[in-house]
């Protein structure tokens, strides 16, 4: 039985099943960078290709074979020169850490961020400021970047609420917030089509359910008829929120330091345990 126990946890089990979840978080991580970008519509491709040459395979189809063996052979090349933006970005996300791992100084960006929103909130909300705010998280927003006139500018409130006064050249449309950075300003995004939204609401909250649906953005409303707050994730409506429930979603949603001190000692534990195992 011992002899078993200690065939199953041998440390050659371990650093398989250790390559295994390593290999998958990876996969994981870079299709969630993909999704609501070009890259997915090329990730579809790619399987219709190699369905395509599966199937020329299996039924002896030379030429069919032959040209998807071409386009296999060419297409790397061709795949980095037409997303070459796309991987510049993400080996920039991966030089900071950001692509895997929080960091304290991410961290404070976000508070910071989150005291911009606030103050930008607090001021429109008063007035009845009509403002539409998306808040780019693991899904990438490249799509919806580009449909707006980019800013690359930091997050202060002063700015969030000018880019949203009334007939000012901005003001229509959602700011898309990336990297801590304000991106694009003008920015358009899907509008929902579910029967679930209350016909009361309009497009601005039509277009963060939206966004919801496809992306998992953190979408800011904040209604121009009732000066309302309301905050869209994951396809839910969380409607007429006050200051203090925003305050504490944004911080739940944006700020991941506890969730990691809880998976650093989860993975310590781990380790400790299979080190313990290899040493008797």
């Amino acid at each position: 039985m011992n002899i078993a126990w200690d065939s199953l946890f041998s440390w050659q089990n371990v650093a398989n099943i250790i390559d295994i979840l390593v290999v998958w978080y990876v996969i994981y991580k870079l299709m969630m960078l993909l999704r609501g970008t070009k890259a997915v519509q090329l990730f579809k491709g790619v399987i219709i290709i190699v369905l395509i040459k599966l199937i020329s395979w299996f039924f002896g189809l030379q030429m069919v074979s032959w040209v998807t063996d071409q386009i296999i052979n060419w297409g790397f090349i061709a795949i980095i020169i037409i997303f070459q933006p796309e991987i510049r970005r993400g080996l920039e996300h991966l030089g900071r850490g950001s692509v895997f791992f929080h960091n304290r100084k991410q961290n404070e960006n976000e508070r910071n961020m989150i005291k911009a929103l606030d103050s930008a909130i607090q001021y429109m909300s008063k007035r009845r400021i009509g403002a539409l705010v998306t808040i780019q998280k693991n899904t990438g927003l490249e799509d919806y970047v580009e449909t707006g006139i980019r800013l690359d500018a930091d997050i202060t409130g002063a700015l969030l609420i000018n880019i949203f006064i009334p007939n000012t050249p901005l003001h229509d449309g959602a700011v898309i917030i990336k990297d801590n950075k304000i991106a694009v300003a003008a920015a358009y995004l899907p509008l929902s089509e579910s029967n679930l939204i209350p016909k009361a609401l309009g497009t601005r909250h039509r277009a963060a359910v939206g966004i919801s649906e496809v992306t998992d953005a953190l979408t800011i409303v904040v209604s121009e008829e009732t000066g309302g707050v309301t905050i869209t994730k994951n396809n839910e409506l969380l409607r007429d929120l006050t200051r203090d429930d925003y305050l504490k979603l944004l911080k739940k949603e944006l700020i991941v330091e506890e969730k990691d001190k809880k998976e650093n000692k989860l993975l310590l534990s781990f380790v400790s345990f299979f080190e313990g195992r290899k040493k008797k």
